[in-house]
């Protein structure tokens, strides 16, 4: 089987349980928002030396995996997704990154005011995964206010994932400043 299936050549994508809608319908642009997001954060593992950004970056991108699949099922299928075995986002996954949010921050990591991207490969990487999740997170609180999404807790996710790139971010600067000094 191709790769090349022609079925969006009219401009329409599929979802989940064989639906199809315009390829610039809300929901569409959520979900490729956040695919989006996962190949910044997959830069940003790439350029990363550090383990512990390196693990958990991937951890993320696999829930954003999950996030996305929620993503691409319409409100009246949503039932039928969870009843077929595939887990939702949860508020214990956005206590996880909370969790990583209070370990950075125990780490005495540095920053004053707001950031200029870009003090090292690696964090502006993490800068660029943190602006395209904030889009992703407005992409995700159109599709909630127009009443297409039943899981407010994807808002929340992505809200706080945005908050810990920041962080993670300021974390690989604080670092490359203390070898440097």
């Amino acid at each position: 089987m191709s790769i090349v299936t022609k079925t969006g050549d009219g401009g329409t994508t599929a979802l989940m349980y064989n639906r199809r809608v315009p390829k610039s319908h809300p929901r569409v642009e959520a979900y490729g928002t956040v695919d989006e997001l996962n190949a910044a954060l997959g830069m940003a593992r790439a350029t990363t030396q550090e383990g512990f950004i390196r693990e958990n970056l991937l951890l993320i991108q696999k829930d954003l995996i999950g996030l996305m699949g929620e993503l691409s099922v319409l409100p009246e299928d949503l039932g039928r997704y969870v009843k077929d075995g595939y887990a939702v986002v949860t508020p214990p996954m956005t206590a996880k990154l909370d969790a990583l949010v209070g370990d950075i921050e125990a780490r005495n990591v540095s920053f004053k005011d707001w950031a200029t991207p870009g003090a090292t490969l690696n964090a502006a990487a993490l800068d660029m995964a943190r602006t395209v999740c904030r889009r992703a997170e407005r992409r995700v609180c159109a599709l909630l206010e127009a009443g297409g999404l039943k899981n407010p807790e994807i808002l929340t996710y992505l809200n706080r994932l945005s908050d810990l790139l920041w962080l993670m971010a300021r974390q690989v600067e604080t670092g490359e400043n203390r070898t440097k000094g």
